[in-house]
């Protein structure tokens, strides 16, 4: 960082330590994110039917709409960044520290935790076997597309990594990390989604109603994506608390799970991204490997190497045709395009956690890392978990897709790690991996959004507990009625990408801008 930049940036810092009003948070950002949330809770609760007509009808429109765009957007977003870490601006070094602050192993914990999060785990269990009864419209016009065939499982698996793979990891941070490192900490910017926006407008959006509009509804993307997995994990393990012990599934047991997992996350927010963040980033990384590790050397394991070997291949085959596919809108909109507005939703934020994390890196290294090497080792894990599945689904019919009927993730999930040895154990320790991957999302998502009411990467105290015990009490009245106000938060946040993907759009050409600015600064 040069010394003006640096003078810059302390000047903006002091200003924000002395000033009540700078170093407070952002009211009117904090008031239309948190009201509009609060008044969605108060409608569900009053009439769920009637919101989910409204939701749904705002999805429908919004998949219409922008489908094709996000498909497009999040495609370039790959390719760039690609092509930015290949060429000279790979050796950029980000963040105005010359050294990572944070080690290589730690640092890669906390990204595969965050941004996999808790959906990676049930997901992993329950798509590709969703694909593998009913075939993707483009497999199923294929030559071996019937299902029930190893082939359908190939198929099964590489549609999912589509799902989850280079282009959903490459819009949470590529190209808008870079944008958020040099605009904050080389020009001393706040650390808000707005400032994606100020190489385009300026100081237009960093002040008044344009830029609160702007974080408000990348606030309120985020909240929604990340109380829907919260929600969703308490009815998951109340019902598999239910299966294992006996435990009742009811809602006093679902909150009971809420509160522990509100104190969990909350505590890991307020005490830091080297602290709390890290521990259980940590931990979820070495559970995870572990349970990897048993299932390649006590499960399918020759099913599991030939399959992501296979698949792998069919998805780099098929990489484009599955990338720009628009054949079958009804089937889209429920599966990529639903999944492309719910990563979207988290893209500002979740940049932002990045580049809080990745000073002192490389753009080859932290490109490389987000859109390459995590999907990777995603489709791995998606392998290894789903790809079991459909091993004994393929030896017993009906053994995992049963329980699976009405699309019930938590019991596709328990159904596979039944059939491993000490399957009692497995499943329990799945759910305690579960719990931590929805921890690791709620601490970062409160410490991100923290972030943005503040304007600073130290948010206050209170402010992280503030909206850490907010999203677990957002979950807990969502499932009060049930799973169906859940299932319309899912789709809401579908509704509330259509703006945040507008925000992203520049970072398509402002990043390369920015980066062959700074490889010329640094003399490359």
């Amino acid at each position: 960082m040069n010394d003006t930049s640096q003078a810059t940036l302390s000047a903006r810092e002091a200003d924000m330590a002395k000033n009540p009003v700078l170093a407070g948070v952002d009211l009117p950002v904090f008031l239309i994110s948190g009201g509009v949330l609060v008044l969605f809770a108060a409608f569900a609760l009053y009439d769920i039917d009637m919101v989910s007509g409204w939701v749904n009808s705002a999805f429908a429109a919004s998949t219409k709409a922008f489908g094709a765009y996000w498909q497009v957007l999040l495609l370039l977003t790959f390719v760039i960044g690609l092509f930015m870490a290949i060429g000279r601006t790979g050796a950029v070094v980000l963040g105005g520290i010359k050294v990572p602050e944070i080690s290589t192993f730690k640092w890669i914990s906390i990204i595969m935790c965050t941004l996999l999060a808790g959906g990676g785990v049930f997901w992993a269990a329950a798509e590709p076997m969703a694909h593998f009864t009913s075939p993707p419209p483009l497999f199923s016009s294929m030559a071996g597309g019937e299902t029930g065939t190893a082939q359908a499982a190939y198929n099964a698996l590489a549609q999912s990594f589509m799902h989850w793979g280079f282009l959903a990891w490459a819009i949470l941070g590529s190209l808008t990390g870079v944008v958020f490192m040099y605009l904050h900490y080389e020009k001393g910017l706040p650390l808000k989604p707005r400032t994606l926006l100020y190489p385009v407008f300026g100081d237009r959006v960093m002040k008044g109603a344009f830029g609160a509009l702007v974080d408000a509804s990348c606030v309120l993307a985020v909240v929604a994506g990340t109380v829907g997995p919260i929600g969703f994990l308490g009815l998951q393990v109340s019902f598999g608390l239910e299966k294992l012990f006996g435990i009742p599934n009811t809602y006093a047991t679902q909150v009971t799970i809420l509160v522990g997992l509100i104190v969990l996350y909350t505590l890991s927010a307020v005490s830091g991204v080297t602290r709390g963040i890290q521990l259980l980033s940590r931990a979820n990384v070495i559970l995870a490997v572990l349970l990897m590790a048993f299932i390649l050397l006590f499960g399918p394991t020759a099913f599991i190497i030939d399959s992501y070997l296979h698949s792998f291949g069919i998805y780099l085959d098929q990489f484009i045709p599955m990338a720009t596919f628009r054949a079958s809108p009804g089937w889209l909109d429920w599966w990529t395009v639903f999944f492309w507005g719910w990563f979207l939703g988290y893209g500002p934020l979740m940049a932002m956690f990045v580049a809080r994390i990745s000073r002192g890196r490389t753009i080859r290294e932290m490109v490389l890392l987000i859109s390459v090497v995590a999907p990777v080792i995603t489709c791995f894990w998606f392998t290894i978990v789903g790809g079991s599945g459909l091993a004994f689904e393929l030896a017993n019919p009906g053994v995992i897709s049963e329980p699976f009927t009405g699309f019930n993730l938590p019991a596709a999930l328990l159904a596979i790690t039944e059939q491993l040895p000490m399957g009692f154990l497995i499943s329990l320790l799945f759910l305690v991996l579960t719990t931590i991957f929805v921890a690791t999302t709620g601490d970062s998502m409160t410490y991100a959004v923290s972030m943005v009411m503040t304007g600073t990467d130290h948010p206050r105290t209170e402010v992280r507990v503030f909206w850490g015990i907010m999203m677990g009490v957002m979950a807990a009245l969502l499932i009060s009625i049930g799973s169906g106000g859940i299932s319309a938060l899912q789709s809401f946040i579908v509704v509330t990408a259509v703006p945040v993907s507008l925000v992203l759009l520049p970072s398509l050409w402002t990043a390369p801008k920015i980066a062959s600015q700074m490889a010329d600064e640094q003399g490359l």
